[in-house]
C-alpha cells in the first residue's frame, strides 16, 4: 500500500480556496470589502510567487473566524462550499482519487489552507486524511491564531514527518501531486513526485527533473 499525497488548491480544486474564501467574505458584506480585497490579493500574489509571509497572512485570514460566533460561521462554510467550492471540483481529479483508491493507497490532502476551510473539502472529495494549517479553538470560538507549524513550505514536510511518525505510515513508493513552486520541498522527499497544471517556477523544475506534468483541468 502507497501513500498518495495531494495539494489542495489549483490541483484537486480549479482554484485557490483560501483566496475564495476572501472574495466570499467579500461578496457576502461580510468583511471591509475595499481593504479586504487588496489584501488578499497581495498575499495571494505574494504567495504565488514564494514571497509569502505565512504568519502575516494569517493573522489577517484567521481575524474573520475570531470575530464571528462558530453558529455562524457554519452557515457561512455551508454557503462557501455550494457557491465557492462545488463550481471548482474538477471531474479528472476525482478519476485521480479514485484510480489511487482502486489501487489500495492511503490518500492525504496537505494545504496551507487553514482547516476550518479545508476540513468539509477533504470529506467531499472523500479523502480520509488532511493535514492542515491549524486555526487555534478555545472556549466554544477560534482565536484568530495559529497554533503548530503552519503547513507551508517546509512546514508541510515537518508536520508530515510527524504524522508519518504518528500512524505508522512511510514515503516508499510514495506520491505527491502539486501544482505550486511552495510544494518543492516535499516533493523532494517523495518517491514519485508529480507536477499538476504547475506554475512556471515548478514546470521548469518538473521538466528539469524528469518529473511527470500532467493536467486535471478539463
Amino acid at each position: 500500500m502507497s501513500l498518495a499525497i495531494f495539494d489542495l488548491d489549483n490541483t484537486l480544486l480549479g482554484g485557490d480556496s483560501d483566496y475564495l474564501w476572501g472574495r466570499f467574505l467579500i461578496e457576502q458584506g461580510l468583511v471591509d470589502g475595499e481593504v479586504y480585497e487588496r489584501e488578499n490579493q497581495r498575499f495571494y500574489d505574494q504567495y504565488r510567487a514564494g514571497t509569502l509571509d505565512i504568519y502575516e497572512f494569517l493573522a489577517f485570514m484567521l481575524r474573520p473566524l475570531a470575530e464571528t460566533p462558530l453558529a455562524e460561521l457554519l452557515g457561512w462554510r455551508a454557503r462557501f462550499m455550494a457557491e465557492k467550492i462545488q463550481p471548482i471540483l474538477l471531474p479528472k481529479a476525482t478519476e485521480l482519487l479514485d484510480r489511487h483508491r482502486a489501487a489500495g493507497d492511503t490518500l492525504l490532502i496537505i494545504t496551507a489552507t487553514n482547516r476550518f476551510i479545508t476540513e468539509p473539502i477533504a470529506e467531499r472529495l472523500g479523502v480520509p486524511h488532511l493535514l492542515a494549517t491549524e486555526p487555534e479553538f478555545a472556549d466554544g470560538r477560534y482565536t484568530g491564531r495559529s497554533f503548530g507549524i503552519p503547513c507551508f513550505q517546509q512546514g508541510k514536510v515537518e508536520r508530515l514527518q510527524e504524522w508519518l511518525a504518528e500512524t505508522g505510515h512511510d514515503l516508499a513508493e510514495s506520491w505527491f501531486y502539486s501544482d505550486s513552486l511552495n510544494d518543492l520541498p516535499l516533493l523532494a522527499k517523495v518517491s514519485k513526485p508529480v507536477a499538476v497544471d504547475p506554475d512556471p517556477t515548478l514546470r521548469a523544475h518538473a521538466e528539469k527533473s524528469g518529473w511527470p506534468i500532467i493536467s486535471l483541468r478539463d
